[in-house]
């Protein structure tokens, strides 16, 4: 291959490369899943659907049994689809929830759980966030799982259902809650 076709595969590679960059835009490093999620709409119900799970997650682990420990729940959610229609918003989410504690300067992970969800939300000024959720919807464990994600987030085939979300967010919130330095250890309770 000449030197010529080299130089014009290269500049076409990087115009591939540059339109793919620009077609991801913002939002997915992570923040809030899917580019194509009304960032906006998910800073504003984003809150309330972490602070429900922390409410629905609470009286479900082994740390919480245990005083000493302290131990609390923290989730994060990615969206993967987010739909607002008159007031009403439907939130297709990946979800990760881990409970924590803390013993002797090191942050005990002692449960958790993660996995897809759709939730539904409405507009309401008193509530907190200015949201409420009304129904939380999660897939059956065994089987039947696969159908209802298929069903449920069938118009994206790579949705992220949440088996690969990182935990290093939750692991920084829980040293910060127990006032933990960022490099404290992570022990099994």
């Amino acid at each position: 291959m000449t030197v010529g076709r080299w130089g014009t595969g290269l500049a076409a590679t990087g115009v591939l490369v540059a339109t793919g960059v620009w077609a991801m835009g913002p939002g997915t490093d992570g923040a809030h899943g899917r580019a194509d999620v009304d960032a906006h709409l998910w800073s504003e119900v984003r809150p309330v659907i972490e602070a429900r799970l922390v409410a629905d997650s609470r009286g479900g682990g082994y740390g919480e049994a245990v005083p000493g420990l302290r131990a609390r729940w923290f989730c994060r959610a990615q969206a993967q689809d987010l739909e607002e229609h008159g007031g009403q918003v439907r939130a297709g989410v990946s979800t990760l929830c881990l409970e924590y504690g803390v013993r002797a300067g090191a942050l005990l992970e002692c449960g958790g759980a993660q996995g897809p969800q759709v939730l539904r939300l409405r507009r309401d000024k008193g509530a907190a966030g200015g949201y409420r959720v009304v129904s939380a919807q999660r897939p059956p464990d065994g089987a039947g799982y696969g159908q209802w994600v298929d069903a449920h987030f069938a118009h994206q085939a790579d949705a992220d259902t949440g088996d690969s979300m990182p935990s290093g967010a939750l692991r920084a919130a829980a040293r910060d809650h127990f006032g933990l330095p960022a490099d404290a250890p992570v022990r099994g309770c």
